[in-house]
């Protein structure tokens, strides 16, 4: 285990040896898997989006054994219940009373299963519980353990069987990312681990406990976002809303869940402040699955990503303190291609 006490710097090391430990049994893209660090530590939920046998499942898994965190799977299925999430009151023959068995929700790492496969009654079903931490049955108010963290895949939308998410759902996850197919090196990976069916597959091993992850999560707020960078972050998210692709821009909520998660990137980079470059390589991920398309747009296969990397060539980058500590931090961030 690694040390309880996290400075930036440490917090920066812990996270990426929580990193190497997940692609030592996952193949996937190392940026991808730090977007969903920076989700979990800006105290986010995360939503995969790809289709089937890519790695989605396998990743949420990893993820909460690294951590050391509570693990708790949902399957969603046109059949399920909000009762099945968050659990029901169970009348006991013994005692004459009603007692409340929680339901699966109940768990630090939530991997809520091809979410999209459950109607929308369903779904909203998760909506109090990633928003409040916890959840409401018969008039009767229930903590959910903290941390709690709910990572939903979904596969994408022209699939058939599938739900849109209801726009309130998709506004409370901080990040929307992809795996994407791998790359040469990781189908070799793959085609290697099946040739051998005698080799076990790698597995992933807890790197900090729950007390740690809950420490991490506190060091985001320790980091510093300067005035003209606030500005940019707010510039933006009021740019969506005026974009004339777009019916609906990035909410309140999402114009601060995307301060929050650059100041986590910040972290991850092991600095004790923002740069621009930390906003403009998280927004893709953060705003992306906010818009709401005009029609014609949809029609026209426009994608939201799309929309944000034009809002993020519109609006004027703030000029900022040109000391050599932040030069040279802006200088070796890299932003790499969205998706």
């Amino acid at each position: 285990m690694l040390g309880m006490t996290q400075s930036v710097p440490d917090a920066a090391t812990t996270a990426d040896a929580v990193v190497e430990e997940i692609l030592s049994a996952v193949v996937a893209d190392r940026a991808v898997l730090e977007d969903i660090v920076a989700g979990i530590l800006a105290r986010g939920h995360v939503l995969l989006e790809d289709v089937p046998g890519t790695g989605k499942t396998l990743t949420a898994r990893s993820f909460a054994t690294a951590l050391g965190l509570e693990f708790s799977r949902i399957q969603f299925t046109p059949d399920l219940m909000p009762a099945d999430v968050t659990g029901s009151y169970v009348f006991e023959e013994e005692t004459a009373d009603f007692h409340f068995t929680p339901g699966p929700v109940f768990a630090n790492v939530v991997l809520a299963d091809e979410i999209n496969r459950a109607p929308p009654k369903t779904q909203s079903a998760l909506l109090e519980a990633m928003e409040e931490g916890q959840v409401t049955v018969d008039g009767e108010t229930h903590a959910l353990p903290d941390p709690f963290i709910v990572i939903a895949t979904q596969n994408p939308v022209e699939q058939e069987g599938t739900f849109e998410l209801p726009e309130a759902q998709r506004d409370r996850f901080m990040i929307k990312t992809s795996l994407g197919y791998p790359d040469a090196d990781g189908t070799r990976e793959l085609i290697d681990r099946r040739a051998d069916r005698d080799r076990p597959d790698p597995t992933v091993e807890s790197v900090v406990g729950r007390e740690t992850v809950r420490s991490l999560q506190q060091v985001p707020e320790t980091v510093t976002v300067e005035g003209p960078l606030r500005e940019y972050i707010g510039s933006l998210c009021r740019a969506t809303r005026t974009d004339g692709r777009v019916d609906v821009g990035v909410s309140p909520r999402g114009v601060q869940r995307l301060f929050e998660v650059s100041r986590a990137r910040a972290v991850l980079a092991g600095r004790e402040y923002v740069v621009p470059d930390d906003v403009k390589r998280i927004a893709g991920p953060s705003l992306a699955h906010r818009l709401v398309l005009d029609p014609e747009a949809s029609m026209q296969g426009l994608r939201r990503r799309a929309v944000i990397d034009s809002v993020l060539d519109t609006v004027e980058v703030p000029a900022m303190e040109a000391d050599a500590e932040t030069e040279t931090a802006v200088e070796g961030t890299e932003t790499p291609s969205t998706q």
